[in-house]
């Protein structure tokens, strides 16, 4: 490791210090018997933070800032405690048969080489920290409970009247190591599960978690009701939202980092006569964007959704309720045409992923920056294509139309059943028809359906009303999930899209013109070729992507 002085004159050369402050320190050091690097901490000179990222930057290893860190228990298991504390190191992740461990001496070979034997790894790649985020580390983490079920069980009643009481209050009892560990373990289990959300539900006599998973949510486990005020309030705390409101709604946002993702966390509070509701939406933002090709499309619906997000100018909507993938088919969209000759800037709420080159803001009502007042702005920006993340109201609507008809290609989404629909609620909206019909080029609708587990597939036959109700022309094999570990016994793993792509033609222009209904352009859509929502379900069924109780339950046709 550098010498202390060396240290201070790598700090100097990068002109973070000046010798005038390190002969200050230096005389604080020498006057109260502490390190000149303590004494610069001390006297609001330098962090420690900056100290070690410098160093880190010398000595040619990461730097990892362990500031709202999550740690699989699993890994932690790896190091003992008293390694860890020995050596002031503790692993991070694995990955393959690599162990990252962050540590104070990255230099201390003797360190690297107990912590390799222990862990019975082949490799551990060291990484620079500070020592006091280490010792935070150890703190949180060692002595930890194996799972939220046991650590539940150790904070009994009685036992959590006393840590308040020694704590003085509800405000020192949130940063109680127990009651951290027991956030990150529902955490840290929920990402590790593939959860797109967290409930918090209060009742009268208990406190259930459940996981989004896959669109479907499921129970994973009941909390004592004594915990749950602790537990809101050390969400709440983490999320910088106000843990003395409980009776109005609240939205935060907590920023963690769990092995080599970052993630975004978006939190909302609701009052309940039982207390308060906590829903946490996990975005990870480190997650590889997929491209239009491994969405789900067909090769005809691909080949026209392509062809109409690379038009010069028009409007492109994708359409379907909450949670059926529309921003992820947007994202997937602007990727596939963005390029340095292209502005590209959105509006979003929130915005969920960032994407290279492309200019992307969130709205803020309380700042006033609506998707309306945004667009407007966005459009003083010179772009060749905006995103508005929903078309809400008549305003956003008519700003977005207009804006399509001036030379900008224009992407969005609305809440509605199929395709047709979409045209139907822009005119509900106040939108002239000639406007519609001038401005949409395509309108996507989709669902996500469950794709079956490829570990425990079978064969099976449906019953006999099920069959009955497809009406099936011709004989298929129909195939399942027998459910597995790796499933989690639901038999299912992932989605993918099923889609309805409508693309505008003259006949169902005329047809909007007229301001004939949704069922007569959907029709006229179906006979010009366009593939239902329930027929390109069907034809995953054929392909053994998905189950036919699965199309069943996500689009309205049977």
């Amino acid at each position: 490791m550098h010498s202390q002085q060396s240290v201070i004159e790598l700090l100097v050369k990068k002109g973070m210090l000046d010798n005038t402050q390190v002969s200050e320190a230096m005389k604080e050091a020498k006057r109260i018997g502490i390190p000149v690097e303590k004494a610069l901490e001390k006297l609001g000179f330098i962090s420690e933070t900056e100290i070690t990222q410098v160093l880190a930057d010398s000595l040619g290893v990461p730097f990892m800032d362990l500031t709202d860190y999550l740690i699989d228990s699993e890994v932690i298991k790896l190091v003992p405690e008293a390694v860890a504390k020995r050596y002031k190191a503790v692993p991070l992740f694995k990955i393959g048969d690599s162990l990252t461990v962050a540590m104070a001496d990255p230099q201390d070979i003797t360190a690297i080489d107990e912590i390799r034997i222990k862990s019975k790894v082949g490799v551990v790649d060291p990484v620079l920290s500070t020592p006091d985020m280490i010792q935070k580390v150890i703190d949180q983490y060692y002595g930890a409970i194996g799972n939220a079920e046991e650590l539940v069980k150790g904070l009994t009643k009685e036992k959590l009247e006393e840590k308040v009481s020694d704590t003085k209050g509800m405000s020192g009892i949130v940063e109680d190591t127990s009651i951290i560990k027991l956030v990150n373990l529902i955490i840290m289990q929920a990402v590790k599960d593939r959860a797109s959300d967290i409930h918090i539900e209060p009742e009268e006599d208990k406190v259930r978690i459940r996981y989004r998973i896959d669109g479907i949510l499921h129970e994973i486990q009941n909390i004592p009701k004594h915990l749950q005020s602790v537990l809101a309030s050390r969400i709440k705390v983490m999320a910088n939202m106000d843990i003395a409101e409980t009776r109005n709604p609240q939205d935060g946002r907590i920023q963690l980092k769990m092995e080599n993702k970052n993630l975004d966390l978006r939190i909302s509070s609701f009052p309940t006569v039982h207390g308060e509701n906590l829903v946490l939406r996990i975005l990870d933002k480190t997650s590889v964007l997929l491209g239009l090709p491994e969405l789900g499309f067909s090769s005809k619906d691909l080949k026209n959704f392509e062809k109409a997000i690379k038009q010069p100018n028009g409007i492109v909507l994708v359409t379907g309720p909450t949670g059926s993938g529309k921003t992820t088919t947007l994202y997937a969209a602007l990727s596939t045409i963005n390029s340095v000759e292209k502005n590209i800037i959105t509006i979003e709420d929130p915005v969920e992923y960032e994407i290279p080159m492309i200019r992307q803001t969130q709205v803020n009502p309380k700042a006033g920056l609506t998707f309306a007042n945004g667009l407007r702005s966005i459009l003083r920006q010179d772009p060749d294509i905006v995103m508005v993340g929903e078309i809400r109201d008549r305003e956003t609507a008519d700003i977005a139309v207009r804006a399509s008809l001036t030379g900008h290609l224009v992407f969005s989404t609305l809440h509605t059943n199929d395709a047709a629909g979409a045209l139907t609620r822009l005119l509900d909206m106040g939108i002239e028809p000639f406007l519609i019909s001038s401005s949409v080029l395509a309108i996507l609708a989709q669902r996500l359906v469950r794709v079956i587990c490829p570990n425990c597939k079978e064969k099976y036959v449906p019953s006999e009303e099920v069959i009955s109700d497809l009406k099936l022309t011709q004989k298929i094999d129909f195939y399942r999930g027998k459910g597995c570990m790796r499933c989690k016994n639901t038999g299912f793993s992932g989605r993918i899209g099923i889609f309805e792509l409508l693309v505008m033609n003259e006949e169902l222009k005329n047809m909007v013109t007229a301001k004939m209904s949704a069922k007569d352009i959907r029709n006229k859509a179906v006979s010009l070729g366009m593939c239902t929502l329930f027929e390109d379900g069907m034809q995953k069924v054929k392909d053994g992507v998905t189950t036919v109780e699965e199309v069943l339950r996500v689009s309205e046709e049977s």
